[in-house]
């Protein structure tokens, strides 16, 4: 395999090798936004820069009145790790033998940023009075601290009540093939560190002491034990889980003096994070720990049933790649949460999620001229055939 060139490759391709090369590590775009927006201005988009802290974003816009929909989308990436584990240095794209894409970015999600940019070039060359108003919403802090990326720009895009009818978002929302799952909302996240604490003291002299993991794991498989909701047609049931417990010295003969219990709950509609903190404090409270818990909501549930945005996305996979898509709430979070806010219509739309995060990371190549011509048709069905509302 070889460093992959982009005069003998689709545009929608050429393009996304131009991003991959791009050593973009959260929060450092390293020039990404900067290609999207020449790109962008040759159509007559107006763009705003709207950088906060460390963090670059855009926002863009093209057309006049009606709805507006917004792809949405992050230049950023994770870190590459080390390179011995990958088969193809991480920021030289190749396409190899097989057909695949390979490089960091190539599914999350620079494959879908020039899917979506490509789309628009060839939507507004042939519709440039369309109907409605087609928006960038991109940033480089989303596999970050996302703080003072889209849900900055949103903030900001709140104060001066900017509409925002739909978005798509590119992230890697297809399972075993492109299109077979779109993402029509997401759970919500509930993050608590918890601080039980104890006597330290020699293990030999335990009447000394008092021991916080013993205390705690009662109470830890309370909260383990306790339905939380039974979900509902969209959602899965709440889930809790302890990610991180932190005790000791290190020595074997000392009983810690505290211990700290990291844990999480990815949760649906049929609670809010106020009845899971306080349900969470009661079960601690009987089991009569001294204890400091603090908390951290993530993200709130969000869920786009139905509408002119769903309906859209299912006609364009099933007009460009001929199969019915099943919508999910599944998964982590992602910037949609933020999105939501605003009462818009919010869908993930992007290419396979197989080898996110991961060395080797690739996508089909072929998957990314595909989902360029859904994003294209999506486009169509709400601002050409009139299925938007004025």
């Amino acid at each position: 395999m070889s460093s992959t060139t982009t005069s003998d490759l689709s545009p929608t391709l050429a393009l996304a090798t131009e991003l991959i090369r791009r050593p973009s590590v959260t929060p450092d775009d390293c020039g990404c936004q900067a290609l999207m927006i020449e790109r962008l201005e040759r159509l007559g988009f107006h763009i705003e820069r709207l950088p906060f802290g460390d963090v670059e974003n855009f926002w863009a816009t093209h057309g006049h009145h009606g709805p507006v929909l917004a792809f949405a989308g992050h230049t950023d990436v994770v870190p590459s790790g080390p390179h011995v584990h990958w088969q193809t240095p991480p920021f030289e794209p190749v396409i190899d033998a097989d057909g695949m894409l390979r490089g960091r970015g190539a599914a999350d999600m620079k494959g879908s940023l020039a899917a979506m940019i490509t789309a628009v070039e060839r939507f507004v060359s042939t519709h440039p009075d369309h109907h409605g108003r087609i928006a960038f919403l991109i940033t480089s802090d989303e596999e970050g601290p996302a703080v003072d990326g889209t849900r900055a720009v949103i903030e900001h895009l709140r104060e001066r009540n900017e509409r925002l009818d739909y978005c798509i978002v590119g992230e890697p929302s297809s399972t075993d093939v492109l299109g077979d799952v779109i993402k029509n909302g997401r759970r919500g996240s509930l993050g608590g560190v918890l601080h039980v604490k104890g006597i330290q003291g020699h293990v030999a002299y335990p009447h000394l002491a008092r021991n916080p993991i013993h205390q705690a794991l009662p109470a830890l498989d309370a909260l383990v034990q306790e339905h939380w909701d039974s979900g509902n047609a969209f959602f899965p049931a709440t889930s809790f889980q302890i990610s991180n417990l932190r005790a000791g010295t290190g020595a074997t003969n000392v009983i810690p003096g505290d211990v700290e219990v990291v844990f999480n709950f990815r949760f649906s509609t049929e609670v809010t994070h106020e009845q899971l903190r306080a349900r969470t404090e009661a079960i601690l409270d009987g089991h009569n720990l001294e204890y400091q818990l603090d908390w951290t909501l993530n993200g709130e549930p969000f869920l786009t049933a139905e509408g002119e945005l769903v309906e859209a996305a299912l006609h364009g996979v099933e007009t460009v790649l001929g199969r019915q898509p099943r919508l999910s709430t599944s998964g982590g979070t992602s910037d949609g949460r933020f999105i939501a806010t605003l009462g818009s219509q919010v869908v993930e739309l992007g290419p396979r999620n197989a080898t996110i995060h991961q060395a080797n990371e690739c996508v089909h190549a072929a998957d990314l001229d595909d989902l360029s011509r859904i994003y294209e048709t999506i486009l169509a069905r709400l601002f050409v055939n009139g299925s938007a509302r004025p």
